[in-house]
């Protein structure tokens, strides 16, 4: 048993001791189906804290021939899978974060001779009679290691992209690199599997990427693993039983990453929030954060504003295939947009090829991000937003019409669209600051339809619940009649004892707002 080869699984038993550990053991039944074949190179890119190291970990203890990982794997959905028995424990593995090898080179031919020297070190040691001092690089090593024992190897690499993130304008370095790993895997009959890691797709130079054979797995194409790669609805609703904590709460918080139709929860914030019995900004606190706001200054085809109108609760339509898989070659807004998803910072309607913002942790994080930077109108409207609901719980409808129509005469080169879209986004901008009290929800199910707007008290808060109706071109008493008649209050009243009710109407001749409400 070694650091590189063969690590064994303790790493492994202290995520099966943590407090929570969610089971994601089903992802080793899709890497057993591409063991030994054509489909046997994978490149999983995930934001930070969604799991990474903890399922190379996993996959690491699974496969490594060294150890006996049946006792760790007994009460895992893996067992169940007709495939779990024959690759259990069968393989020689090299586990890597490049990370690691990065960090301590001064350059890119040194990071790469202390790989091999090490790798190569620990080889001749486990196999002492097989393999002669006199081989000069890893790759014959392993092919002359692989003739003699007929034992495949699995390749796990962790941080595979670290070289891309650290030295991002060091073109040479990132070529010699893709290069190397082309060199150890592709077309290697030693290779059972090689399975990476990292935040960013593999690396593209125009038509031509060196590691083509692999598939990718990503944010923006989550393929057959969308369900691994972070917390479901159902995983998190168990979590929000057994901590007795709110699910609303934990849903408004951490949820919106949709991978091809399925909802996935940041694993880590969800983690961090159980244990610690409240809900705050926890994974976006360990990104460097400096980077997005020097992506969005960049301010391509009016990147600020499509900002704004994803802070407003919309969606921006995006093309994803420019994107070069890098921190360097940004060139477009869709370039900046795309980056954003697989940092974390959105997320991807794969169908409809639209990026929004996925949650409250990370809103706020947007939110911060144009505080102080030139952005100052919008800034004082969000800061005047608490007078703004002071107003509405107090019944004064002229008060409230006349800061919507300010707001939207103002906002009207960023919201260029007349229709009650714009006054859901004008809306969610102006009352961005109840977000302290109130679970906000768009087209809300409730009584016989669909709510525009719905605030609900947090759990632990007092409150009145807030349903708005929005209208064009109607009176507003059309706005509060839809709402009586249709039973709207039906489970607002489940969370509190008074409702406001409110019309807002919007007449696209006049320009003029009007807004009637109700206790």
């Amino acid at each position: 048993m070694g650091i590189y080869l063969n690590p064994g699984n303790d790493l492994f038993k202290i995520s099966l001791n943590s407090q929570i550990y969610v089971d994601k053991s089903r992802l080793i039944a899709g890497t057993n189906e591409r063991i030994s074949t054509q489909e046997r190179f994978v490149c999983v890119s995930r934001p930070r804290r969604f799991g990474k190291s903890m399922a190379a970990q996993m996959l690491s203890a699974y496969y490594d021939r060294s150890c006996d990982s049946e006792e760790l794997f007994k009460d895992l959905a893996i067992v169940k899978d007709a495939s779990y028995k024959e690759h259990l424990n069968k393989y020689n593995v090299i586990q890597l974060n490049m990370h690691n090898f990065l960090t301590p080179s001064k350059d890119m031919d040194d990071m790469i001779e202390l790989l091999e020297e090490e790798l190569m070190a620990e080889v001749m040691e486990e196999y002492p009679d097989i393999i002669m001092p006199k081989i000069r690089n890893l790759s014959s090593m392993l092919l002359k290691l692989f003739a003699k024992t007929k034992v495949p190897i699995v390749f796990i690499i962790d941080e595979w992209d670290c070289i891309f993130r650290v030295h991002q304008e060091d073109e040479e370095a990132q070529k010699k690199y893709l290069d190397y790993l082309r060199n150890l895997l592709k077309d290697q009959p030693y290779v059972a599997l090689a399975y990476m890691t990292g935040i960013l797709p593999v690396k593209k130079y125009g038509q031509h990427s060196a590691l083509n054979m692999f598939t990718e797995v990503s944010m923006t194409n989550p393929r057959e693993m969308a369900k691994e790669t972070g917390f479901t609805e159902e995983e998190v609703r168990e979590l929000c039983h057994k901590y007795d904590m709110s699910y609303e709460e934990e849903k408004c918080w951490y949820d919106g990453y949709n991978l091809k139709g399925i909802s996935v929860y940041n694993p880590r914030s969800v983690v961090m929030s159980m244990t610690g019995r409240d809900y705050d900004n926890y994974w976006t606190q360990t990104e460097t954060f400096e980077a997005l706001k020097v992506y969005i200054e960049m301010n391509f085809d009016g990147l600020r504003e499509k900002v704004m109108k994803m802070v407003a609760g919309g969606r921006i339509a995006i093309d994803t295939r420019t994107f070069q898989n890098d921190m360097r070659s940004l060139t477009s807004a869709d370039d900046v947009l795309t980056l954003l998803i697989h940092l974390g910072y959105l997320t991807y309607d794969f169908d409809t090829n639209e990026v929004w913002i996925p949650n409250n942790e990370v809103q706020s994080e947007f939110i911060a991000c144009i505080k102080d930077r030139g952005w100052e109108v919008i800034m004082n409207d969000i800061k005047a937003s608490d007078e703004l609901m002071k107003a509405m719980l107090r019944g004064e409808a002229e008060t409230v019409s006349a800061a919507i129509e300010d707001g939207h005469d103002r906002y009207s080169s960023i919201f260029a669209y007349n229709d009650e879209n714009t006054l859901a986004s004008i809306l969610v901008l102006a009352f961005y600051s109840a977000r302290k009290t109130y679970i906000m929800h768009r087209e809300y199910a409730s009584g016989k339809g669909y709510a525009d707007l719905v605030f609900l008290p947090r759990p632990g808060k007092d409150g009145a619940a807030i349903i708005i109706e929005l209208k064009v071109n109607e009176a507003t008493d059309t706005a509060i009649d839809q709402i009586k008649n249709r039973n709207y209050p039906l489970i607002p009243a489940e969370y509190s004892d008074d409702i406001v009710i409110c019309g807002i109407s919007y007449d696209k001749v006049t320009k003029r707002h009007t807004c009637k409400i109700e206790t």
